[in-house]
């Protein structure tokens, strides 16, 4: 019964999160916390593989699509947002040990996680409603873009949850994205933070334990929920999306609020 539940999460999420260029893990790794049924290492780990599987996907069959290649201005922050995005996967693995470290109850880097996730959701809800009175920037210089990669890679590793409705905002107010443009980039960025982080964990033989066949089926339902999110997307205006968007971090903030609550 739990492995038909974790399929569900990762499926519905996975299918969201290519819609909107979240990666799923903001739904997943939350979602899984509530239920309680494994540490926070085991999840972070699985939540990461999952996001993984369905942004790997997503960027694959974008490099084959050629109409679905970005052109133009944004095209020159692809490489170097996805260069600071993989540094950032490592770093934010190794904040999230240190974090880990400081107590003796695993269920406090569960807390923190929480509450940092609520803090970017809350901040991602209300840029999202306002964002049409707030002045965006065409950022140009290289290293701007690693240092905005970086951050992102650093809160994507640590939250575990692939990146989320945090790339969004950065890219929709530094770089002047549409939403589509946007997700498709955010997707990029994740994918290079994620691979990092997971290759991270496997070279310092810190992968948690967890049955292979869940992280099986949990991979098979990340991937299966691209397939279909991406067919989606191609279907739907910007306007569906931002709504959809909008509907799922007011769901997002009711649940770390009780993973708090549930932690602590």
């Amino acid at each position: 019964m739990i492995y038909i539940l974790f399929f569900i999460v990762c499926f519905g999420a996975s299918v969201v999160g290519a819609i909107c260029g979240i990666g799923g893990g903001v739904i997943i790794k939350p979602v899984l916390d509530s239920f309680g049924v494994l540490s926070v290492t085991a999840i972070s780990f699985l939540s990461g593989c999952t996001v993984l599987s369905m942004t790997t996907y997503s960027v694959l069959r974008n490099k084959l699509d050629k109409g679905a290649a970005l052109k133009g201005e944004q095209d020159h922050a692809k490489l170097p947002l996805a260069l600071g995005a993989a540094v950032g996967g490592l770093l934010g693995k190794e904040m999230f040990s240190y974090v880990k470290s400081l107590s003796d109850d695993p269920n406090r880097v569960g807390a923190v996680q929480a509450a940092c996730l609520l803090v970017v959701t809350i901040g991602t809800l209300l840029y999202t409603i306002y964002k049409s009175h707030i002045r965006t920037h065409q950022v140009k210089n290289m290293m701007a873009c690693v240092l905005i990669g970086l951050f992102l890679g650093i809160m994507s590793s640590f939250l575990g949850i692939g990146g989320g409705p945090i790339n969004l905002v950065v890219l929709f107010f530094f770089f002047s994205m549409t939403t589509k443009e946007a997700a498709e980039i955010s997707l990029y960025i994740i994918f290079f933070s994620q691979a990092a982080s997971l290759l991270s964990t496997i070279v310092t033989g810190a992968v948690p334990s967890v049955e292979l066949g869940l992280l099986l089926l949990m991979v098979a339902g990340g991937i299966l929920g691209g397939v279909c999110g991406r067919s989606i997307n191609k279907k739907i205006d910007e306007k569906t999306v931002d709504k959809l968007f909008i509907g799922l971090m007011v769901v997002m903030i009711l649940i770390n609020i009780y993973n708090i609550y549930k932690y602590l």
